[in-house]
């Protein structure tokens, strides 16, 4: 009898608040490198470290399902949304394993920024027990990471993104150049009434002009 082949499953958080090209590309690209079997998109109810998203989290929620419609291997995952506490990366893991076959491979993708504030992350010495971790690097970015962090590094990094085996615990760096788009740019232009159009997906623009979305407050 066969042994079912392990699944490869990447997760990729946000506020989505809009959700953008920038973020669907970067996941795109991603789920192609790895291979995945499907890229969770993840969006955020509170997130611990950052500001409270500006328009309700089923908004979001809908715009994001809006904009991964009918593309493999994108799926929306809103088990932090059914959470009314902010959202810990380590409790959707360990929610996501219970869903899971044991030999299920994990990988959560982080950018560069956030990897470097991982120490400040709520139980983020546990993250490795659940997942890989997939760090997206910009170009720009700065190149030494925290002192925190050098031991795991060099414990548990892996050169070559395709060779990192077994369900979890792992870290690999992976050099992508995003593109020049941000959520905080497309929420200064609507609120300035100018047109977003080909830095969300059509659905989405669609979507945030019939709900009147990120308008500025009158």
């Amino acid at each position: 009898m066969n042994k079912a082949r392990s699944r490869r499953v990447g997760l990729f958080g946000g506020t989505f608040d809009p959700v953008h090209i920038g973020h669907l590309r970067s996941a795109l690209e991603m789920a192609e490198q790895f291979e995945f079997d499907e890229l969770r998109l993840i969006p955020n109810f509170r997130p611990p470290h950052r500001d409270t998203p500006q328009v309700k989290p089923e908004q979001r929620l809908a715009m994001v399902e809006l904009a991964a419609a009918g593309v493999d291997p994108l799926v929306v995952d809103d088990r932090e949304l059914k959470r009314d506490k902010p959202s810990y990366t380590i409790d959707t893991l360990e929610s996501l394993r219970g869903e899971l076959e044991v030999q299920d491979q994990l990988f959560l993708l982080v950018g560069w920024d956030a990897f470097c504030g991982l120490p400040a992350w709520h139980r983020w010495e546990e993250l490795l027990e659940h997942c890989h971790i997939v760090v997206l690097q910009r170009p720009d970015a700065d190149s030494e990471p925290p002192e925190d962090l050098r031991d795991l590094l060099a414990a548990r990094s892996v050169a070559d993104p395709k060779a990192m085996t077994g369900p979890a615990g792992q870290i690999t760096f992976v050099w992508q150049t995003p593109l020049a788009v941000s959520a905080t740019q497309i929420r200064q232009l609507l609120s300035q009434g100018r047109s977003v159009r080909y830095l969300v997906p059509d659905a989405v623009l669609n979507y945030i002009e019939a709900h009147g979305l990120y308008q500025a407050s009158h």
